[in-house]
């Protein structure tokens, strides 16, 4: 496609805007990276220009797995030099893998009337559903712009251009994928020129859990009903005797064969229940170089081996678990490297929230709560606006009922 930069009309003439779009970030020089991380909102390192650069270095992304980068860039054009002050991260998607929106019903129907549904575009972070902007607007904009734009029309410049690029490169619609709450909810409220109804918003629940100022694990543990605190100390003693240790590491501190080992233990993990595993050593390599103190490296030791591990990531709000692996299965394992860890760390650094990833009613039971999130999803056509409706109905009706009946099973006493 072209990606010459192309600059857009303004109603301020002394602002002047230019739009560019990126078939790599790994051709930004240094100076460009550091302007794009300065839009990312609670230093959220799936946003990150080393994050999301590394896996297009590494092979993460691209055509082998469908994610293919368009991303979109506001550039201020001023005599004080170019910088950047908004981007939409963005990609051309030729399946579902790794969206955590599941679509394949409206992939059928669209092949069943003989109309493409692949390419789309879609506006999210490979491989991880946790919220976080998609419309990335510097925070100070009447610093650096001198007034002359806003955010709110940064944003809608980002939304409309990308909805041109989606018509442009002939899609099948645009989908916006985990954005935070304040975006989703401006992604259905704003007016827009584009056709509004084949614009559609849908339903899931994920969860989480919540520090309500906790200085202890014990603190935590005070809050819940006391068959399921009981539940937690006894899964927590038995990991204890069995004779595991744990470590809690960062970019600085994980050495290589820290890296190598939990490679492994993902690598296998992922096809013994999965398929074929996206992420690879040379990435995790690079991100605990790229963004070292937000990553938190979870390793299990027993008897002088280590034989699992957890990958999570941290906002400077929100810790985000996000893979994990074992190479022997010890009963508790999983439970305490991807949940308690997690909640230990969150405590003793003031985390507010937890993100352990998608789907888990497990997850309840050790103190994580039903969260309901929004998509939304732009169609260029619709041949089935009756059915659609009654489909996205459907599912909101759904995901209520599953949301309401988690939360009667809320570990957690009634205040």
């Amino acid at each position: 496609m072209n990606t010459k930069p192309k600059t857009l009309s303004h109603s301020t003439e002394t602002a002047k805007l230019r739009l560019d779009v990126h078939n790599s970030l790994t051709e930004f020089s240094a100076e460009q990276a550091a302007q794009w991380d300065a839009l990312v909102q609670d230093n959220n390192p799936f946003l990150k220009h080393g994050f999301l650069s590394a896996l297009e270095a590494h092979g993460c992304v691209g055509e082998h797995f469908g994610w293919l980068p368009h991303h979109l860039t506001l550039t201020h054009e001023s005599p004080d030099g170019d910088r950047i002050v908004a981007a939409l991260p963005l990609y051309e998607k030729h399946n579902n893998y790794g969206e955590f929106v599941f679509d394949q019903a409206w992939e059928q129907a669209w092949n069943h009337v003989g109309l493409p549904y692949y390419p789309k575009l879609v506006s999210a972070v490979p491989y991880t559903p946790a919220q976080g902007q998609r419309f990335l607007i510097h925070p100070q904009l009447e610093t650096i712009g001198h007034g002359l734009f806003d955010a709110e029309q940064l944003q809608t410049q980002l939304f409309d251009s990308a909805l041109a690029l989606a018509e442009e490169l002939n899609m099948s619609g645009i989908h916006w994928l985990f954005a935070n709450p304040e975006q989703q909810a401006w992604l259905e409220s704003h007016k827009r020129d584009y056709k509004r109804d084949n614009e559609y918003f849908r339903h899931d629940c994920q969860f989480h859990w919540f520090n309500q100022d906790y200085q202890t694990f014990d603190d935590f543990l005070a809050q819940l009903k006391k068959k399921k605190r009981k539940n937690i100390r006894q899964e927590r003693k038995a990991v204890a005797e069995s004779g595991l240790q744990f470590r809690q590491l960062n970019g600085h501190t994980a050495t290589e064969d820290d890296w190598d080992n939990f490679s492994y233990f993902y690598q296998k993990t992922f096809i013994d229940k999965w398929s074929t595993p996206t992420l690879n050593l040379d990435f995790f390599k690079a991100i605990a170089q790229a963004i070292p103190e937000q990553v938190l490296l979870v390793l299990a030791d027993l008897d002088g081996r280590c034989i699992a591990g957890a990958l999570m990531f941290r906002s400077d709000t929100t810790l985000y678990g996000r893979h994990w692996g074992c190479i022997e299965d010890v009963k508790h394992l999983h439970f305490e490297t991807c949940f308690y860890q997690g909640i230990d760390y969150a405590i003793e650094n003031g985390i507010q929230k937890f993100e352990p990833g998608a789907g888990g009613e497990h997850k309840i039971a050790r103190g994580f709560i039903p969260v309901k999130m929004r998509s939304t999803h732009w169609l260029a056509q619709n041949p089935f606006p009756a059915g659609l409706a009654r489909f996205i109905e459907e599912e909101k009706y759904m995901i209520d009922k599953y949301a309401a009946d988690c939360w009667a099973h809320s570990p957690y006493n009634e205040n």
